[in-house]
């Protein structure tokens, strides 16, 4: 069973940036897809970025391309997400996510009933 910590949210203005870090343990990540995922008040919790277990792929939501950048580092069992730009609305609570399999593609997250899931950290961007 993969174990994950989520570091480096925070407060910040709207136009600033902040990256959020994903310490895995437990399992091999290198082989393990990884994913955010964020939940604003009131909300649903939302697909915002995967990566596949080669790190070649990547999926954003609309919401955050070209603003948002997921990133792995298997020499250290951690996967980011470099958030520019950020606006009032990236506002919430960011999960990690890993895939309960091996070898997953970009997508893993689709149809995945179960990630294993980490505890979360909150952004909060200031208009």
């Amino acid at each position: 069973q993969m174990q994950l910590v989520e570091s480096g949210g925070g407060l910040v203005q709207a136009g600033g940036s902040l990256r959020l870090s994903c310490a895995a343990s437990g399992r091999t990540f290198s082989s393990t897809a990884m994913g955010w995922f964020r939940q604003a008040p009131g909300k649903e919790r939302d697909f915002v970025a995967a990566i596949d277990w080669s790190g070649l792929g990547k999926e954003y939501a609309d919401g955050v391309k070209g603003r948002f950048t997921i990133s792995r580092d298997n020499a250290k069992n951690t996967v980011y997400l470099q958030m520019n730009l950020l606006k009032a609305e990236d506002t919430a609570v960011y999960y990690c996510a890993a895939d309960r399999l091996p070898w997953g593609g970009v997508s893993w997250y689709v149809g995945t009933p179960d990630p294993v899931w980490g505890q979360g950290t909150q952004v909060t961007v200031s208009s």
